[in-house]
């Protein structure tokens, strides 16, 4: 059974919800998914029933602060608990080569000289590369550059239950070049900044995002099966469900999810 639990499903400005970030979890591990911009992560994570010593693999997508900041006080309080004996076993972030060394300076900069300690020993930095296997979690997972103009950012294949395939896009628009990692996706996990109906209020275009349309016609000729939306804007947040998969269902004939902060998904029933 593979689970996935939103900690956060807003843009990097939101303050009504946390920034885009989540948990895939199994039987055999879990995997954070980017880490907000701040220590709420740690409230998120709580509140969505993961202890921190039940996180051990953490993947950042790229160097925005509303994906990075979080993972530093993992860091902290992980290593808190290590000079305690109270945390068994490792924590293990993986990323490209441009966050791994920010990380390393943050990490110098910001923490005391015992919790920094710990990189290396028990907190591992580990760099990834474009179209690079590692099995993590139980899950195998192949990373690949998403072409970002902006900033350098990874996304990556999870393969789950033996064949199937979760994509995960980022927080930009799929571009030409990665489709082929998304076709045919049981679930695609891709950015709609808000909707092609209030592009004209929010200009996603001008942030490097898409529209709801944008990602539903995107996964509608992919031949995907499951559309999960995140990394939006929160003035719709009480109504989002509702318009978001309105306006989607337009474009899109599989199932289309639009989930709140701390919402899980058993994706391995859901077909």
């Amino acid at each position: 059974m593979t689970k996935l639990t939103m900690l956060g499903t807003g843009n990097a400005l939101v303050s009504e919800c946390f920034n885009t970030c989540f948990v895939i979890s199994s039987k055999s591990g879990n995997l954070l998914v980017d880490t907000g911009g701040g220590n709420y992560l740690i409230h998120q994570l709580r509140h969505s029933g993961f202890d921190l010593q039940d996180i051990h693999n953490i993947f950042i997508s790229h160097s925005h602060i509303d994906h990075i900041l979080g993972v530093i006080w993992v860091i902290r309080l992980s290593a808190q608990l290590m000079n305690k004996n109270r945390f068994e076993g490792d924590v293990n972030i993986y990323s490209h080569n441009e966050v791994i060394e920010l990380l390393y300076l943050l990490a110098n900069k910001l923490l005391l000289p015992y919790q920094a300690a710990f990189i290396g020993p028990r907190i591992h930095l580990i760099a990834i590369n474009h179209e690079e296997t590692r099995n993590i979690s139980g899950y195998e997972l192949k990373f690949f550059d998403i072409g970002s103009t902006r900033t350098k950012q990874f996304g990556f294949v999870l393969s789950y239950d033996d064949s199937r395939k979760l994509t995960f896009c980022g927080d930009e628009p799929c571009s030409p070049q990665c489709e082929k990692y998304a076709v045919d996706s049981e679930w695609l996990l891709h950015e709609a900044f808000c909707l092609y109906s209030q592009a004209d209020i929010f200009n996603p275009y001008e942030k490097h995002h898409s529209t709801v349309k944008d990602a539903c016609e995107l996964a509608q000729r992919l031949r995907v099966k499951n559309l999960l939306l995140y990394h939006t804007e929160e003035k719709n947040l009480s109504h989002r469900k509702e318009l978001y998969t309105q306006e989607g269902s337009r474009y899109f004939t599989g199932n289309i999810f639009i989930p709140d902060d701390l919402e899980t998904l058993d994706i391995s029933s859901i077909v």
